[in-house]
């Protein structure tokens, strides 16, 4: 499973830190990584430089094996925030969508 991790221009973000995530999710979502190809992180600051609640937003998809892809997101106040609420999410998700495809 290859976890790929961007930020748009507005995101200050380091190597390390790009890195850092990318670790994170990987953990959070290794028990599903036989039904996963690529995950995408998308990292935004939808009010750019201006102030705001809420403006930080994490976009997560997963593309599946034979599957269509999930997306999931989360706006918070802080990055850290956001990034983890949409980790939840995406678990949440593929509990639930792979679940469904197991046999009973």
């Amino acid at each position: 499973m290859q976890v790929l991790v961007n930020s748009d221009n507005h995101i200050e973000a380091s190597l390390d830190f790009m890195t850092a995530i990318g670790k994170r999710v990987e953990d959070k979502i290794k028990r599903f990584e036989e039904h996963l190809t690529r995950v995408e992180v998308h990292l935004s600051d939808e009010n750019a430089h201006k102030g705001g609640t809420l403006d930080k937003r994490c976009l997560i998809e997963a593309r599946q094996k034979g599957r269509d892809p999930i997306s999931v997101s989360h706006n918070a106040d802080h990055l850290e925030k956001a990034i983890e609420g949409a980790i939840h999410k995406l678990s949440t998700v593929l509990e639930r969508d792979i679940s469904k495809t197991r046999p009973h």
